[in-house]
Order: C-alpha cells, then sequence, then structure tokens
C-alpha cells in the first residue's frame, strides 16, 4: 500500500476519516457523486484529500446511461458518499491504517530513515 509522499498530507489523513477510505484500497466499491451520477469500481487509491481512482468501473450517469470505463479518477470534491463494503470491520481498517502511518512515521528514529517530527532534547 503506498503512502502519502508529504508529511501534510498524512497529518490530514490521520486526522480525518479519509483514513478509513485509505482501507477501502483493493475493493470493489460504490461512490455517489455530487451531481447524482455513481461509479462501482475497485478501489486503486485514496488520497488524504479524497481524490478517489477507481478501476474496471461502471460508471451511471444521473440520466440512468451506463458506461464501462478501465480507470475514472474522481476529485474529492465531487464525492458525495462512499459506500463501505459490510465484510469490512470499521473500527479494525481505521487502527490498521493509522498503525501504517504511526510506522511511516517513526522510521527515522533510532538513527534510520528520514527524519520526520523527531523532538530535539534542550
Amino acid at each position: 500500500m503506498a503512502f502519502s509522499s508529504s508529511i501534510r498530507e498524512r497529518v490530514i489523513a490521520e486526522n480525518s476519516l479519509v483514513v478509513l477510505l485509505q482501507g477501502v484500497q483493493g475493493r470493489v466499491t460504490t461512490v455517489d457523486l455530487r451531481d447524482e451520477s455513481t461509479a462501482r469500481g475497485r478501489v486503486v487509491s485514496v488520497d488524504a484529500f479524497m481524490n478517489v481512482r477507481l478501476s474496471d468501473v461502471l460508471f451511471r450517469d444521473r440520466g440512468g446511461r451506463l458506461t464501462e470505463l478501465q480507470d475514472l479518477f474522481i476529485t474529492g470534491r465531487n464525492v458525495r458518499y462512499v459506500h463501505i463494503p459490510d465484510e469490512m470491520d470499521i473500527i479494525r481498517t481505521i487502527q490498521d491504517q493509522l498503525s501504517r502511518i504511526h510506522r511511516v512515521r517513526n522510521f527515522g528514529r533510532d538513527g534510520g530513515g528520514r527524519k520526520e517530527f523527531i523532538k530535539t532534547k534542550k
């Protein structure tokens, strides 16, 4: 699983429910859009700004017409609702995603990796 490359995106993600959406990666779900259209497909990625990339998409426009797409990118501002699959344990998914973010953040401790948020002793 890929994580946000910037510190800012990781901070936004861990302080919002975007971590839940990031936990949906790899699963098939439905995204309802603000213009009353829907997209059903496999979640490839979700960033901290709720931009969603889907693959193997069945897109239904607000007129009811269906279109099959290989790939669809949805900007976060156009997302109305993301359906969480019934088989997902929401609490567990959030905990797993937060632990992954914290592992990335703590990688720089003890002398190795990038140094992020390391408190200096005075």
